[in-house]
């Protein structure tokens, strides 16, 4: 599957003139936020190259994100922690998606989602697209953004936070991040409702009491 620019077309068909990808990175890691990144090409002028963030090494991500913003329109955004455990992870991702759609220089006025759920709070419209990010060029693009954008933000907090793996695992749930939470506790990075570090948590209290 590669992706394509039907999507943005089919949207421009209907009327719409400012097109934007949306999606988001970082749901599953155990600490960090949750980023999102909106994405407006002009036809044209889109990178070779383009596909689901995952796909890709961190060269061709880093390559091509700095192609992406030289010649596209971006907004990047986070839900944070306190966001996170505030609400819950869907919640948080789509607050970072609104955001990073608010955030954009041009304001859209149809967005493209990646997944099956549109954000609540939207206030365009919108199409969600199931695996976007190896399907519409935008979506492809605001993966890659984001991603690039998370992972430098967690190698800047594995400097603060050593120990933990961070510049690697990116906050995932590695054995080594794994090890080290039993070893050096749960910093304010952590999300403490998500079960690791709940139960870690819960066996700490429980030695201190």
């Amino acid at each position: 599957m590669i992706p394509d620019f039907e999507f943005e077309r089919g949207a421009a068909a209907r009327g719409f003139r400012t097109i934007a990808g949306v999606d988001e990175v970082g749901r599953g890691p155990l600490a960090g936020p949750v980023t999102a990144a909106a994405v407006v090409f002009t036809e044209g002028q889109i990178p070779e190259g383009l596909n689901d963030s995952k796909k890709l090494t961190a060269r061709a991500r880093e390559r091509l994100y700095e192609e992406i913003m030289s010649v596209a329109v971006v907004c990047v955004a986070h839900a944070t922690v306190e966001e996170i455990e505030e609400h819950n992870i869907l919640r948080a991702s789509h607050l970072a998606m609104t955001r990073a759609l608010a955030g954009l220089a041009c304001a859209a006025d149809y967005a493209l989602i990646d997944g099956n759920m549109l954000p609540r709070d939207l206030s365009l419209p919108a199409q969600p697209v199931v695996k976007g990010d190896a399907r519409c060029l935008s979506i492809s693009a605001a993966s890659i953004v984001a991603k690039t954008v998370r992972d430098n933000l967690m190698v800047d907090l594995a400097q603060q936070h050593p120990g933990y793996g961070w510049e690697t695992n990116m906050g995932y749930g590695s054995k080594s991040h794994m090890a080290a939470l039993q070893d050096l506790g749960v910093t304010p990075h952590h999300r403490r409702l998500f079960k690791p570090v709940h139960n870690i948590l819960y066996q700490a209290n429980l030695l201190t009491d």
